[in-house]
Order: C-alpha cells, then sequence, then structure tokens
C-alpha cells in the first residue's frame, strides 16, 4: 500500500525530488499530514469577464475571487478515509487577503477507473476535475487538468471547453532557499489566461493517527461517482 499520488504516478514517482517524494507521500499508510507555510508573490485573473465567474466560485471555496501580490497563505494537505471508505487528501489553501481571507478548497482521490487523480473542487464537491502527474526532468511535478465534470443530483455533466479551464500545476523544490515553489496556470481554450499565482512555501509534517483532521477541512457534501 501507498500514498494516492505514487499509486497514480507508479515508478515515475521516484523521479521526483526527494523532498516532494516526502509532501506526497502524505497519506493514510504513512499517518502523516502537511502543513506549509509561504507567500504568494502574485495571484492574478484574467480578463474582467472572468470576474464575475470567480466571485461566484469564491461561494463555494472555489478558486480565488481577488488578486493581490505578496499574500501570505496555508496549505493544508490532510488524509482520511471519507464515507464512501476512499482514502481522499485535502488540498485547502487558506489566502490572508485584505479584507479577509479567502479559500481554496479541494479533495483529491486516486480513480484507477479513469486513470488520473480526481480532484473535487469547493465545499460541496459538485465540480470534479481529472488530474495526470508526471516528474520533469530536473525532479519538479507537473500536473495537468483533463476532462471537468459537474455533478449534482443525477446531474453527471463534461463541462464543455468553451467555459472550462485547463490547469497547469509546477512545484519543486529549491534547494538553495530550502522551499518549495509552486506555479498554477489556469486558462481556456478560446479566451486565454483565467486564473494563476505563483510564490514558495516551507511545509512541517503532523501525525494524523494522533491529532486527526481538523473541523472545518472536509466538505459539506461528497460526491459518491469517481
Amino acid at each position: 500500500m501507498t500514498s494516492i499520488f505514487r499509486a497514480h504516478m507508479g515508478a515515475d514517482f521516484d523521479r521526483l525530488h526527494p523532498e516532494l517524494q516526502r509532501r506526497f507521500s502524505v497519506g493514510l499508510v504513512s499517518g502523516e499530514g502537511s502543513v506549509a507555510l509561504g507567500t504568494m508573490e502574485r495571484i492574478w485573473h484574467g480578463r474582467g469577464f472572468v470576474k464575475p465567474f470567480l466571485r461566484l466560485g469564491g461561494t463555494r471555496n472555489i478558486l480565488v475571487p481577488r488578486e493581490g501580490r505578496d499574500v501570505p497563505f496555508v496549505i493544508e494537505n490532510m488524509p482520511y478515509a471519507d464515507s464512501y471508505g476512499r482514502e481522499t487528501v485535502t488540498f485547502v489553501r487558506t489566502f490572508r487577503l485584505p479584507g479577509g481571507p479567502r479559500r481554496f478548497d479541494a479533495t483529491m482521490i486516486h480513480s484507477p477507473e479513469r486513470g488520473c487523480i480526481l480532484d473535487y473542487l469547493g465545499t460541496h464537491q459538485h465540480l470534479a476535475s481529472d488530474l495526470h502527474m508526471s516528474a520533469e526532468p530536473d525532479g519538479s511535478l507537473l500536473i495537468r487538468s483533463g476532462e471537468h465534470r459537474f455533478r449534482e443530483g443525477r446531474a453527471d455533466v463534461r463541462v464543455p471547453g468553451l467555459i472550462g479551464g485547463d490547469a497547469e500545476v509546477r512545484e519543486s523544490f529549491d534547494e538553495s532557499t530550502g522551499r518549495f515553489r509552486i506555479r498554477v496556470r489556469v486558462t481556456n481554450r478560446y479566451f486565454g489566461p483565467l486564473f494563476g499565482y505563483e510564490g514558495s512555501f516551507t511545509a512541517r509534517y503532523v501525525d494524523v493517527r494522533t491529532h486527526g483532521v481538523r473541523g472545518g477541512l472536509r466538505p459539506v457534501r461528497e460526491e459518491a461517482r469517481a
């Protein structure tokens, strides 16, 4: 048994920088979670028409509806078994923006059926994105999104490319500073850049067997469909 990320990446996982291997080994088997603290040097948005959609998503902790520079943030990666018995890892990002904190919530499972990490977005898991992870030659991690689906009740609808976004995430470890670096960019194939951020952080690891997952990290609603 292994972490959901190693299970997805297979032997490619071993090509990651050792610090990235440690960070993405959080899970029920290791008994570890991660709390990362850092600064987003820049949070940016695309053209003006994007902002109403970001504000709407912000009501369910999807994406970040405000821009900023040098924004302190926290990423909490905590493993647990969801109500369907699936190993799940939280990716809850809290950005300390002027006017109050903003959260971008996600929970991830491994989906062997889809051959990916399935990323449920927001507090109610209404949006599900396929994520494909690979190691780059320099040991960094590249994550690219695939299909997006909207799920509510009996509805299970693929999000069309016209309104969907293609995400690319690059995470690396800078040995000269002892910090992780992250860059996220979401684009639409028709309208161009939509949203993104970049920054750096340090990570510490916590024993989830002893402390559990703090309240407020798990989603309000869990989606059964993988």
